[in-house]
């Protein structure tokens, strides 16, 4: 059976669309997951589950949401090998390896849709004191001065490219890869 990693967009923050992950988990269960497991109260649900449709998975989850706790929540669903192939892409990781970038200063920043590549070289063609490339649905940032004083947050990102996107750092990035291979 293949093992997921569900991203959850804007729960849990602060104090909106709040939803407690072990209510999630349960409710989960009686749809059929598997090994449903949480990290964190962001939104990041490792299972498995009968069907390979990730964007079934995304739409059931979503609906079991709104059902459930009342909230239009975006989903975003990965297998493992799609999420460790993100990670393995991360074009700064030289230079994480060799210290010259703080890991807490990492964040990715996963698209729904692959962007426009017009709207990407403009966005790119432009000057921020953050570093970051854009690769396939991937935003990968070092964020110089870190995520709460930066401008181009998920948000930002979303109006940009004209997609759903969801951020995560470094550190859930490697947790989340690591508790996937667990099952």
């Amino acid at each position: 059976m293949t093992t997921f990693i569900a991203l959850l967009r804007g729960i849990n923050v602060s104090g909106q669309k709040k939803i407690k992950m072990a209510d999630l988990r349960v409710k989960l269960e009686k749809l059929g997951f598997i090994s449903v497991r949480t990290y964190i109260q962001s939104g990041n649900i490792i299972f498995q589950y009968k069907i390979n449709d990730i964007v079934a998975l995304q739409d059931l989850i979503k609906k079991e949401i709104i059902d459930q706790f009342g909230y239009d929540v975006p989903v975003l669903v990965f297998t493992v090998e799609m999420l460790s192939s993100i990670y393995k892409k991360n074009p700064f990781i030289e230079r994480l390896k060799s210290g010259e970038i703080e890991e807490k200063k990492m964040f990715f920043t996963i698209l729904q849709d692959t962007p426009d590549i017009a709207v990407v070289k403009e966005l790119m063609s432009n000057s921020y004191e953050e570093e970051y490339m854009i690769v396939d649905r991937t935003v990968y940032m070092f964020a110089v001065n870190g995520y709460g004083k930066t401008k181009l947050n998920n948000n930002f990102f979303e109006r940009k490219l004209k997609t759903i996107a969801t951020t995560r750092n470094l550190k859930t990035m490697n947790k989340l890869l690591e508790l996937s291979s667990l099952g």
